[in-house]
């Protein structure tokens, strides 16, 4: 067996306790399932409905919990807003589970962890009202994070929204799956479609309040194309294709599940959104046991 190469200070940064640098967290603190949200104060949300709490941990704005929940055990983690921060915490987790900090090496045997997004997002058809729940079959990144990788092909679906979103836009993308599995065995209630994920609340997902976003028919453009097999673009939010981008070429499996705040087509927004995430948290948990 050939001598691996430890892996340098400067890349793999440990604090002094021994757990990696931004999320603060050691390998044995994490579950093999794991829920990202953005909003830190959304775990708490989660959480209150574990039947143990083994740890909780915050650094920043990633903020860590690890419990169980109907016997199995979970991981909740906030990577706050935007695919920059989903870089540093997809990379640390898989860093906490394939790399040992002692002797800075990659394992042998790789561990695959299991990513389920809880979130919140805006609609974009209005035949899918605010508090539904949708599933991101495919995300679409018009951020910039996975040109920074050496990514796997797409398949001919991926290929086919890539096409169409740049007949809509100037700006670069790429396009990732969900875990397919995990979308089969979702219940009925949500929807599965196409999540564009954005650099930004305002311009990049087409608000305008004093300033004007540069690609005024973008929305109307999602709202009334279809790809192969009737599938849609149903929502923008700012992580999804980040996570699906990374736990691809990472080997993890990942799904994106939110719930509509608002809907960009009719206008309406949550007239309760706190019971809607409420909402979209149970049953998330209900499927996952």
């Amino acid at each position: 067996m050939h001598e691996k190469t430890p892996i340098a200070e400067s890349e793999l940064i440990l604090n002094n306790d021994g757990s990696i640098y931004h999320l603060n967290i050691l390998p044995e603190d994490i579950a093999d399932t794991i829920i990202t949200v953005g909003d830190p104060e959304r775990i708490k949300s989660i959480t209150k409905h574990f039947d143990e709490i083994q740890l909780e941990k915050s650094k920043r704005e990633f903020a860590t919990t690890t419990g169980i929940y109907k016997g199995k055990r979970l991981t909740v983690i906030s990577t706050g807003i935007g695919t920059d921060n989903i870089d540093i915490v997809f990379n640390e987790l898989d860093a906490l589970a394939n790399i040992d900090f002692k002797t800075r090496t990659i394992n042998d045997n790789f561990k695959q962890l299991t990513f389920i997004r809880i979130g919140t997002t805006g609609g974009l058809q209005s035949d899918i009202p605010v508090d539904s729940f949708v599933a991101s079959a495919y995300a679409v990144g018009m951020d910039g994070l996975m040109h920074y990788y050496e990514c796997p092909e797409s398949n001919e679906i991926e290929k086919e929204i890539q096409s169409i979103i740049s007949k809509f836009s100037d700006f670069p993308s790429y396009v990732f799956s969900g875990n397919q599995s995990l979308l089969d065995s979702l219940p009925e209630n949500f929807t599965k479609g196409i999540t564009v994920t954005c650099t930004g609340f305002y311009g990049p997902q087409n608000r305008s309040l004093r300033l004007k976003p540069k690609n005024a028919g973008f929305i109307d453009n999602l709202q009334s194309t279809k790809i192969s097999g009737d599938i849609r673009f149903t929502n923008f939010e700012m992580e999804t294709a980040g996570i699906y981008g990374m736990a691809n070429v990472l080997g993890h499996k990942a799904l994106s599940l939110s719930v509509i705040l608002a809907n960009r087509s009719t206008g309406h927004f949550s007239n309760d959104p706190s019971k809607a995430v409420n909402n979209l948290i149970e049953n998330v948990l209900d499927w996952m046991a």
